[in-house]
């Protein structure tokens, strides 16, 4: 077909949609058919490249379950997620400094299958789980700086030693919910998390290795942060000097979510606990925008 023909097929296909009555959903889909065709024509798809890409979505659907994703996993490896998440946050309310202050979101990763419970501050929520002990503190607040009592952190990870501690059959761990005090602060205990890899058993891990792509993600600890009136977010903080932290499969990392795990002698802990043993403490903030109107 002559170029003047392919656009005609992308116009016709298009013009199929005047009677849609959702304006999002027809600019969405305009937008799709226009990319999509012209992906196909730049790439020259052969018909048998097509199949194999139908499969590979077929395969990628039957790998998926409850507690799996792998289209999630799909996008998260090739960006979209991160993408998808930016763009999100960029449109919640707030002048430029407030946008430029916030904390930053990123990629809401596999979603867990039952939610933590809600602990006082100071709680352990490592107990059990492999990795060294690692107190995790910070403050809530505006984009102003003024703190926000009763914000809710809601919290997971994966454990010490590279593994997912929400995999199917295993107790949840390392998993639990915690409101700021009056000054916006929080604490708690967890671990030091590790360098792990995505799944490789399924299509996206079999697409990895077709694009000689490594499969790890850096050490991370994943929070879902929110307040009245205020945008809430996910975000993962990354252990700043760990492994993997430059190639991260996922796309996640950013300058201002890597954070520095200061090692500490036996003692006192700052919020007074004792440790006889060595343990991290991992400090950070969070500013979230002003809710969405």
């Amino acid at each position: 077909m002559a170029q003047q023909s392919h656009d005609a097929l992308a116009r016709a296909v298009i013009e199929r949609l005047a009677a849609c009555e959702d304006p999002r959903f027809k600019q969405v889909m305009t937008l799709l058919i226009e990319h999509l065709h012209a992906f196909i024509r730049d790439a020259d798809l052969r018909p048998e490249e097509w199949l194999r890409a139908v499969e590979f979505l077929i395969a990628t659907g039957q790998a998926s379950s409850e507690a799996r994703r792998d289209f999630t996993l799909l996008a998260d490896i090739l960006g979209a997620s991160t993408l998808i998440t930016a763009l999100d946050q960029a449109r919640a309310p707030g002048d430029d400094r407030g946008a430029m202050t916030a904390s930053t979101a990123t990629r809401w990763g596999p979603r867990t299958r039952i939610s933590g419970s809600e602990l006082p501050l100071g709680s352990d929520i490592g107990e059990g789980v492999l990795g060294d002990a690692t107190l995790y503190y910070g403050r809530v607040t505006d984009v102003d700086g003024r703190p926000l009592q009763g914000a809710l952190l809601d919290t997971w990870s994966s454990h010490g030693g590279g593994g997912n501690v929400q995999s199917v059959g295993q107790t949840m761990s390392a998993r639990g919910r915690f409101l700021t005090d009056a000054e916006g602060r929080y604490w708690f205990w967890s671990i030091k998390p590790g360098c792990h890899s995505v799944p490789i058993d399924g299509p996206v891990g079999h697409l990895l290795e077709r694009m000689g792509r490594d499969p790890y993600r850096p050490g991370h600890i994943r929070l879902e942060v929110s307040a009245a009136g205020h945008t809430g977010m996910t975000t993962n903080l990354f252990v700043a000097d760990g492994p993997c932290i430059s190639f991260d499969a996922a796309f996640g990392v950013g300058d201002n979510l890597t954070v520095e795990f200061d090692l500490h002698a036996p003692g006192e802990a700052m919020d007074g606990r004792p440790m006889r043993a060595p343990y991290w403490s991992a400090n950070h903030d969070f500013r979230l925008l002003p809710a969405r109107g």
